[in-house]
């Protein structure tokens, strides 16, 4: 799996992690949502053990094997320029438009 990042989107991760060490993972939160789920950026310390790395540079991007099936293997992550959210998408899909990070660290 890659995630490509644009510049902007490369410049608002790295705000999020406020100088602190830390890694992203993807995930599908279905807990409360009353939906399918959402997808949100995990702010995570450390993996999980049944997380999996599915990129290094510029940051670290993990997601749970359980849910790596729900993405493609080529996407984009791109930064909202008026808004603290970032959309999802992949040459065949639009994952969500509206993905927020959530620091759990």
């Amino acid at each position: 799996m890659k995630i490509e990042l644009n510049a902007l989107t490369i410049e608002r991760l790295r705000e999020s992690l406020g100088g602190q060490a830390g890694y992203f993972k993807l995930f599908v939160d279905t807990e409360g949502c009353g939906c399918n789920g959402v997808i949100v950026i995990l702010i995570v310390s450390k993996p999980d053990i049944t997380d999996i790395e599915v990129q290094t540079e510029p940051f670290s991007f993990f997601v749970d094997r359980q849910q790596a099936d729900l993405f493609d293997e080529s996407m984009r992550l791109v930064a909202d320029e008026n808004y603290p959210s970032y959309k999802l998408v992949s040459d065949s899909t639009l994952f969500s438009s509206n993905i927020r990070t959530r620091d759990i660290r």
